[in-house]
């Protein structure tokens, strides 16, 4: 699982850091950011993907899988062993509860919908990570990698960025999924140009920048361990490397590489020191609160879209200590980005995703916590056109199984696509030359548009 500060440990499956990221180190080793310019560019010309100035949307990540009981579907009526050790409160839509440490959510709930009856009937973390993520059963515990292509990476095929001369999709403050770099984030048979612009960042320590960038002349951020001096290094190399005129022996998209990070707009963006500390505070002064204003601010800008990864709820043991320590965090960043977005008249172009690759058990086991559980999960929706208000679905008075309307991967991901202006049936062909529809048969959530 991931901790909260996104250093990876071994996983419930056995699985170690080191043995994830090398299945998913063929894919970007050695890939800096001009590189990915260079093939988004070549992909572009090919596909005639162009600059537009449509919906964005922020994917986010619950790694390692959320409990539903404890978050969007709690069981007040259900005997203590399945209700589980949290109490429920009332919401903004009347008659919906939220778990207790939700008080965030719960206030601006009729901005955004929720889905109770997500299933897939998959326990494996690889496996329902790859199905939420892309819409198709692919990859397996046995068989990491990805099989077909994320929705955000389809998306910054067919769209691009919003804006010239930044990232179609970034992901904060790393890329993982069950550990796996992009892992079930990425592009798969599309190529490595619609992967996403990884900035391993935390936004909460001070004098953060963007890494991945080799500066002329051999700088490289990764060597500058001095946070000021990144700074002050920033401002000098540009300015020394105009005067010699360095920039001319780079090609266009070095050039545009390093005017994305050095340039005005790029810091801008990812610059959060000029943001109102009152605002700061309310988005959790920590990794992933920083985070999500970020990813703010990069749509904003006009990145298109922006996956956040928060990690670390793969929570087979005390369960109430996990959740006490970890969705005050998330409560405050999630309900922030959206009012955020609200008040900026950004809501209605960004559709923001809560979700993660399952639920967890409806009984409480032996440690005080869940085991992994695909019959029944929840998803946050809204923004982006999504209709505000709605609970599609509900489960059993137990948690265990949709008692109505259940919801698929392949219908989530092709209501994303709806609301992004993408056609499901869209096809492309994987790497046997086999054509494959995004949409793998999905349909849309009606509730929703």
């Amino acid at each position: 699982m991931l901790d909260m500060g996104g250093r990876l440990f071994k996983t419930c499956a056995g699985v170690t850091r080191r043995s994830m990221l090398k299945a998913g180190a063929v894919a970007m080793a050695g890939l800096t950011l001009p590189d990915l310019l260079r093939r988004q560019h070549a992909a572009a010309s090919v596909t005639g993907s162009a600059v537009s100035s449509e919906k964005s949307l922020i994917l986010i990540w619950l790694d390692g899988g959320p409990p539903q009981h404890e978050t969007y579907d709690p069981k007040p009526d259900a005997p203590t062993e399945f209700r589980g050790p949290l109490g429920s409160i009332e919401t903004a839509i009347p008659g919906v509860r939220l778990s207790e440490l939700l008080p965030r959510h719960a206030a601006i709930l009729d901005k955004v919908s929720l889905i109770r009856t997500m299933h897939h009937r998959n326990g494996d973390h690889f496996a329902a990570a790859h199905w939420m993520l892309t819409g198709f059963l692919g990859s397996n515990a046995v068989n990491l990698p990805p099989v077909n292509p994320s929705a955000p990476s389809v998306i910054a095929k067919l769209k691009g960025p919003r804006t010239e001369g930044l990232p179609a999709y970034v992901g904060l403050p790393h890329t993982h999924s069950v550990g796996l770099a992009p892992g079930y984030h990425g592009a798969a048979y599309l190529g490595v140009a619609y992967n996403p612009f990884t900035a391993n960042i935390d936004p909460n320590q001070p004098g953060y920048q963007v890494p991945n960038l080799n500066l002329p002349d051999g700088v490289t951020i990764d060597r500058m361990s001095d946070r000021r001096q990144l700074l002050n290094a920033f401002d000098q190399v540009r300015r020394e490397a105009d005067a010699a005129g360095m920039l001319d022996g780079l090609d266009e998209f070095t050039r545009r590489a390093f005017e994305m990070v050095t340039g005005p707009r790029a810091r801008a963006a990812f610059d959060i020191s000029g943001e109102d500390p009152k605002l700061r505070d309310r988005y959790g002064r920590h990794q992933w609160g920083q985070c999500a204003l970020v990813a703010r601010r990069l749509v904003e800008a006009g990145v298109r879209c922006v996956t956040l990864t928060f990690g670390g709820w793969d929570w087979h043991s005390t369960i109430k200590e996990g959740m006490e320590r970890q969705l005050p965090i998330i409560d405050a960043a999630i309900a922030t980005l959206i009012t955020d977005l609200d008040a900026r008249g950004l809501l209605e172009t960004t559709m923001v995703v809560v979700m993660g690759e399952f639920g967890r058990t409806p009984r409480i086991n032996a440690t005080a916590g869940r085991d992994h559980w695909g019959d029944a999960m929840s998803v946050l929706i809204g923004g982006g056109g999504v209709r505000p208000g709605v609970v599609v679905g509900s489960t059993n008075v137990k948690g265990e199984v949709p008692r109505d309307r259940p919801v698929t991967p392949a219908d989530l991901i092709v209501t994303i696509y709806h609301h992004m202006g993408i056609d499901p049936a869209t096809t492309f062909h994987n790497h046997a030359g086999r054509p494959i529809p995004i949409g793998n048969n999905g349909r849309v959530i009606d509730e929703l548009c």
